[in-house]
């Protein structure tokens, strides 16, 4: 038998911002309290109001099953205390023990229970151990720590298991069949049959108790009214579901506000309509911000909501108001005059004010365009000139513009950064400071600075986090890689790095900052060069720190755009650059590759030439001669002294027999591939490097099929495996394949 169980737990109003959380957590710890005692519900169903935390448990069990437990106690020959202490732990005699070879088992049979009692002890510890962020105690008992903890006052209590109350009592307050309906529309308590009628009986006393359900009512109504009045919603599920959060039964209603408040910025507006009110935002036809709102009140007016949005409209017309006197107070102070207040604004105690992080940033903003690495032309179209042996020299980006257009852009840039925090102490930022940034722009504007200054210091926080959008106007990119690299080398300094999830500063978000700007503008520069030039005091050896965090963001901001991590690894290995640009060209390039069967079966190749190499523990050394002083001893992978090694031993150590056909033909074609993906590589052209390398494919399978590496005669063993070593080199000129899966 089976019976569906009905849980309320009625209490004054519940934070929107709790609800959801709160009906998870408890679904989540009665499933974990039936479960202690051997029962599953079929499913459970959540609601919540503002009023009341509920589930309904179908087809819950009557009694649980009878069971029989096994316990391993002691040795038979252990200490008396130990075998007293598993006799009370089990509540039986010694004689009711069974001795299994030397050690005492203990059998407990567990009767069956009935639901009802299992439930009654469930509750009131749910209650009691409920995980709210923030809870309070009431009345006289709240004299007592003891006391019932909850998130406001606990009024009401109904745990009905199909028509019958369970009986059970927290902090006096007595379950039962008895509930309230809506605060305005219905009076007197409303009696539930069942689980069966909660939801109906309720809806009749104008609550609707699934949450979801009320989001609907919401969003669709608004929607109407929006389109009645010739109107489009601005789409906002956060405040669709604040505003289900704050309502038991919601009706939405279209309100109009003066439309001389339009002159405010509308990001304003938006934010006074929705972070103070709660109400929903409209355009018109073209895009535009209308003069109209859209609020949800909890009760069916007489009146069809008219007196409502008259005291809503009132309400609003007070905040946009104050809103509209900061916008025009703001801009009687010029930014640079509102600049010289950030002296009085802690930035962090080891590393100055606000003041000297601008005077930080705008030096650091003026060198990335005085050094080229910020321009207005792209990376793509820069010319590059290929000499004769194969080595490429890149034109320097800035040598394409005159010293008069780059110092203009370097001004620029200097004079967005000196000015972009100044919006930090102006009053519309105190009000909102979810607009920093924003209104700096705006100020700027009004006051008739260049647009790139402006959008510079509108846009300069971004991108913040992945997704975002990523600043492409030189200006704002100068700004905006310079305050990151300013936060994140700063803060490396002091030695207040990110340690395990905890990142106060949010320096994670700032390095990702840094490589999106750099690699959606196809910026140009060594990481370390960037470091270098933002660091100005504290650790002198933070570079290195810096440069590995960085390394490690760009694999997670790679992963997460979909680029295999260990290609990443495997590019990095090569230890040539951190150049973030190119390496992540170098590496979509080798995941390309890697995709093809070309690809896979020269991985395949490589990996059988390695592995022979390291059984034979045939070194990159035994070629250079020795150490080389790297760390390890080892030259590094992809050191161009292996191939002239490798080259000169040959030189010097001419065959003295006749390679067999298949051996022959790699040769031929590493001497035929190596010097172009040489050429390739040293072009940038790394999809004409893994071409060249892809001819190698054929021969290498064919030189394992036919020729016998570890040959009985020295002469031929030695050269073989310098052959398999010169795969190895050619191979390591494009990426570490070791470090690569699969």
């Amino acid at each position: 038998m089976t019976a569906d169980f009905l849980l309320e737990l009625r209490c004054e109003e519940i934070p929107a911002r709790m609800q959801a959380k709160a009906s998870e957590d408890l679904a989540r710890l009665f499933t974990g309290k039936l479960a202690e005692a051997g029962l599953k519900p079929g499913v459970i169903t959540s609601y919540v109001t503002p009023r009341r935390l509920a589930l309904i448990a179908h087809d819950l069990p009557l009694a649980t099953e009878a069971v029989s437990e096994e316990s391993k106690g002691p040795r038979t020959n252990a200490p008396a205390q130990a075998l007293e202490g598993f006799l009370r732990k089990t509540g039986l005699t010694q004689d009711q023990l069974e001795d299994r070879d030397g050690v005492w088992f203990a059998h407990v049979e567990k009767p069956g229970r009935a639901t009802a009692a299992v439930l009654a002890e469930a509750i009131p510890a749910i209650v009691r151990a409920f995980p709210w962020p923030k809870s309070m105690r009431w009345g006289e008992a709240s004299l007592s720590t003891e006391s019932l903890r909850w998130v406001r006052p606990l009024q009401g209590i109904v745990a009905l298991l199909g028509e019958n109350v369970v009986d059970l009592e927290i902090e006096g307050i007595r379950s039962g069949a008895a509930t309230m309906g809506h605060r305005f529309h219905h009076s007197g308590p409303i009696t539930i049959g069942s689980a069966h009628d909660y939801v109906e009986k309720l809806r009749a006393c104008h609550v609707i108790v699934d949450q979801a359900e009320r989001a609907r009512i919401i969003e669709t109504r608004a929607n109407a009214l929006a389109q009645e009045a010739g109107l489009e919603l601005v789409p906002d599920a956060g405040l669709v579901a604040e505003n289900a959060g704050l309502t038991e039964w919601p009706v939405p209603l279209l309100g109009m506000f003066d439309p001389a408040f339009l002159e405010v910025p509308p990001e304003v507006i938006q934010l006074t309509l929705r972070i103070n009110q709660k109400y929903f935002v409209l355009r018109d036809g073209v895009g535009k911000l209308a003069n109209a709102f859209i609020c949800t009140a909890n009760i069916e007016a007489r009146d069809g909501g008219k007196a409502i949005v008259e005291g809503n409209g009132k309400v609003l017309a007070a905040r946009l108001s104050d809103a509209r006197f900061f916008w025009e107070q703001d801009k009687k102070i010029p930014l640079d005059v509102q600049a010289q207040k950030l002296s009085r604004i802690t930035f962090h105690e080891k590393l100055g004010t606000v003041a000297d992080k601008v005077e930080r940033v705008a030096k650091l903003a003026r060198w990335l365009v005085e050094e080229g690495i910020v321009t207005v032309t792209p990376v793509e179209a820069e010319v590059h000139a290929v000499s004769q042996d194969g080595a490429a020299s890149k034109m320097d980006p800035g040598l394409r513009r005159d010293d008069e257009e780059r110092a203009k852009l370097a001004n620029l840039a200097e004079q967005a950064a000196r000015l972009c925090k100044a919006d930090l102490v102006t009053e519309m930022v105190g009000e909102f400071p979810e607009l920093q940034g924003l209104m700096g722009g705006y100020y700027a504007r009004a006051e008739g600075l260049p647009d790139a200054v402006a959008d510079a210091i509108r846009d300069h926080y971004k991108p913040v986090g992945q997704g975002d959008d990523v600043p492409t106007a030189p200006v704002t990119v100068a700004v905006s890689l310079a305050d990151k690299l300013d936060t994140l080398v700063g803060f490396f300094q002091i030695d207040e790095k990110p340690t395990g999830s905890k990142d106060p500063f949010a320096l994670r978000r700032a390095a990702i900052g840094i490589l999106s700007l750099i690699l959606e503008n196809d910026i140009r520069v060594e990481m370390f060069d960037l470091i270098t030039a933002a660091a100005h005091h504290g650790r002198g050896d933070a570079g290195r720190d810096v440069a590995g965090f960085m390394w490690d963001r760009l694999k997670v901001q790679q992963r997460d755009a979909g680029v295999r991590h260990d290609l990443i690894d495997a590019v990095g290995a090569l230890r040539q650059t951190t150049d973030n640009w190119l390496v992540i060209r170098r590496v979509k390039a080798l995941q390309s590759f890697i995709g093809t069967d070309d690809g896979a079966n020269l991985l395949a190749g490589y990996k059988r030439a390695a592995n022979i190499l390291k059984k034979e523990n045939w070194e990159d050394r035994h070629l250079v001669g020795g150490p080389t002083g790297d760390e390890d001893g080892l030259v590094a992978v992809g050191d161009p002294r292996v191939a002239d090694a490798i080259r000169v031993h040959e030189e010097r150590f001419a065959l003295n027999y006749t390679p067999e056909p298949a051996e022959a033909a790699l040769m031929a074609a590493l001497d035929d591939a190596c010097p172009r993906a040489d050429a390739a590589v040293s072009a940038e052209d790394f999809g004409g490097a893994m071409a060249a390398l892809a001819t190698l494919r054929a021969p290498i399978d064919a030189f394992f099929e036919a020729v016998t590496v570890n040959d009985a005669d020295p002469a031929r063993r030695e050269s073989r495996l310098n052959l398999l070593t010169r795969i190895r080199a050619a191979v390591h000129k494009v990426a570490d394949f070791s470090k690569i899966e699969g």
